[in-house]
């Protein structure tokens, strides 16, 4: 059952934890398999809401998401992890563990965490994201958290691929302003001061509320004002109200409308992601090929302009 795609979708949507990890190898590895993967799974996606956890390193992301975890557990839902990692320079793999982070969930049959490297990929998720996700829908998932790497400015990518983004602050650590610059209050729906216990985090949520009361959030019809949570992630206060937030925010989305644009638009990124994936391919078989070294020459000889050499390649392709 290894390799029959049929199979391993119908094992994965009776919640086979097996198959639902063997779907997302394919995915991950660029199986020659994906294109059979993504067509059999094209049907059974959109149910589970995607809600993406970012914010700086040393935030408390990884506990954060643990804590939510528990809580969906609580109140039934079947709940999905995609954690992707900074990736390893020696294997190409995700350089920390599903177990190690999320051991208190690992035996949890309604639970399906998966590591994901992210690979080089720029916005700390990875470019097989997508597919990941559509894997944990068909696995029955009704959340799917979806944790980046956390690596400053580029994490916003997160709101390209959630339909609703929690960004976690912490004091001490100058969050309020480096939001600020980074554009993190644009993409954040909910914002979670954790370790809300320590000095400063009242006043963490201060100036972030100021900052947040000068911003908007999509046009009058579409608004929706971010809330701010305070939470400690290591003894589960806060969380509740977390869930509560996330799950309003779901609720604003499908009345509005903002939710199906959110997915267009998503899927919009997404194809054309694929699209250029495919011509890059194909220019890397071009590489070496006459016509490329004829036109290389022309340029360096003054013979035509790199414009009309590019144009040409184009039309080979």
């Amino acid at each position: 059952m290894a390799d029959d795609v049929s199979s391993l979708v119908a094992a994965a949507g009776e919640g086979q934890a097996r198959a639902v990890a063997r779907l997302i190898s394919l995915v991950e590895d660029r199986s020659p398999k994906l294109r059979e993967v993504s067509a059999a799974l094209a049907a059974s996606s959109g149910r589970a809401h995607v809600v993406g956890i970012t914010g700086s390193p040393g935030v408390g992301k990884s506990t954060s998401t643990s804590a939510l975890v528990a809580h969906l557990r609580s109140t039934g839902r079947r709940v999905g992890v995609l954690a992707v990692d900074p990736t390893s320079p020696f294997t190409g793999g995700a350089l920390l563990g599903d177990r190690i982070r999320m051991q208190d969930h690992a035996t949890d049959t309604g639970v399906y965490i998966r590591s994901m490297a992210s690979r080089g990929h720029l916005g700390g998720l990875s470019a097989s994201a997508p597919q990941a996700l559509r894997v944990f829908d068909v696995a029955g998932c009704d959340v799917v958290l979806v944790e980046t790497v956390g690596v400053g400015q580029s994490e916003i990518e997160i709101a390209g691929i959630a339909d609703t983004t929690v960004v976690l602050l912490a004091p001490g650590m100058g969050d309020g302003i480096q939001a600020a610059k980074a554009g993190i209050l644009e993409i954040g729906d909910i914002f979670s001061v954790n370790k809300a216990d320590r000095d400063g985090a009242n006043t963490t949520r201060r100036e972030l509320r100021s900052v947040l009361s000068m911003t908007t959030h999509g046009d009058d019809a579409h608004r929706w004002k971010p809330a701010i949570v305070m939470t400690v992630a290591t003894t589960g206060e806060g969380i509740e109200e977390l869930v509560t937030q996330i799950d309003a925010h779901r609720d604003h989305l499908a009345a509005s409308g903002e939710l199906d644009r959110r997915r267009l638009a998503r899927a919009r990124r997404e194809i054309e992601a694929l699209a250029l994936t495919e011509v890059q391919e194909r220019f890397s078989h071009l590489s070496g090929h006459a016509d490329l070294d004829d036109l290389a020459r022309q340029v360096v000889d003054g013979g035509t302009d790199p414009f009309a050499a590019a144009d040409r390649l184009v039309e080979q392709l």
